[in-house]
């Protein structure tokens, strides 16, 4: 197979765990760390990702551009993009990785349509490669076989035909149920720490509810880490389903469960400095403070 030069925007806990892949199968992959963050600098050299100058030079020397990033970010990348490519004549596959609704994919497509630029769409499944279960990229898009070098060292190519959306469709509907249960967990027991029946319902839960209760005390304290990221996918979700003909409202609110810890003090963390000896009622109780002074907040502003 060709060696391949692939760029990555960003390098963040998926994006350069991917990049990682990437160069390890003999591919040289390049990203654009102007203006980024020492995390994510840090995360792009530990990746073996190269620096280019600007987008400009990162569309000139790619074949395939990823994009991996929060999904409020995609719509204005894309446009970036595109711009760039309109503007030098140079064109590469643009990939777009993100959890995003189908709506939203087909109008990123519409922009690298314009821009003369193939598109496909991945909704990736599972942890960063190397963290545990396989990571899986469904795929989908006109020519989607040509993303076949992704396949292997921790990640599997899942191909889904033609439909530029599919993939789309199966990241939010599978997000749907891991994330929204999250700000479910969350929600239940922030609103019982407000209540003042934590130890209670915790027993109960820890009786009755064995797999909710290990979810619970595995992950809880660690949302924070993620959450404003993962309020857009919510966003997004919420889209999906209204536009299918379901309901909305249920990720609705779970946008604003992450919305919360995201405005809690533990949002400074990141999965590298996330502390692990806090335990999960601690952090319950610090999502609750920060629910008790948002409302105290609303209430001061009507």
């Amino acid at each position: 197979m060709t060696n391949l030069t692939i760029g990555v925007m960003s390098p963040g806990d998926m994006g350069h765990s991917v990049a990682a892949v990437l160069v390890e199968k003999g591919h040289r992959v390049v990203t654009v760390s102007a203006g980024r963050s020492e995390l994510t600098r840090t995360r792009a050299e530990r990746a073996n990702m190269e620096d280019v100058a600007d987008l400009a030079a990162m569309v000139a020397e790619s074949d395939f551009i990823f994009s991996i990033m929060p999904p409020e970010k995609a719509g204005e990348f894309a446009g970036e993009v595109a711009a760039a490519m309109k503007a030098s004549g140079e064109t590469a596959v643009f990939v777009d990785c993100n959890a995003i609704s189908p709506d939203t994919t087909l109008s990123i497509q519409a922009l690298m349509q314009e821009a003369g630029a193939k598109m496909l769409n991945v909704g990736i499944v599972g942890p960063p490669p190397g963290r545990g279960p396989t990571t899986k990229f469904y795929a989908s898009g006109e020519g989607v076989e040509q993303l076949d070098f992704v396949d292997g060292d921790g990640i599997k190519f899942m191909p889904m035909g033609d439909d530029i959306t599919k993939a789309s469709a199966i990241k939010m509907c599978y997000a749907a149920l891991t994330k929204g249960m999250m700000t479910l967990h969350t929600g239940v027991l922030v609103t019982a720490e407000l209540l003042g029946i934590s130890e209670e319902i915790q027993s109960e839960i820890e009786e009755s509810q064995k797999f909710h209760w290990e979810g619970m005390n595995k992950r809880v304290s660690m949302y924070a880490c993620d959450a404003g990221r993962w309020a857009g996918e919510m966003d997004q979700i919420s889209d999906t389903f209204g536009s299918a003909g379901m309901t909305p409202n249920l990720h609705r609110g779970a946008a604003d469960v992450f919305r919360l810890l995201d405005a809690s003090p533990l949002s400074v963390e990141t999965r590298e400095t996330h502390d692990k000896s806090r335990s999960m009622q601690r952090s319950i109780e610090i999502y609750a403070e920060t629910a008790r002074e948002l409302k105290a907040g609303k209430k001061a502003a009507e």
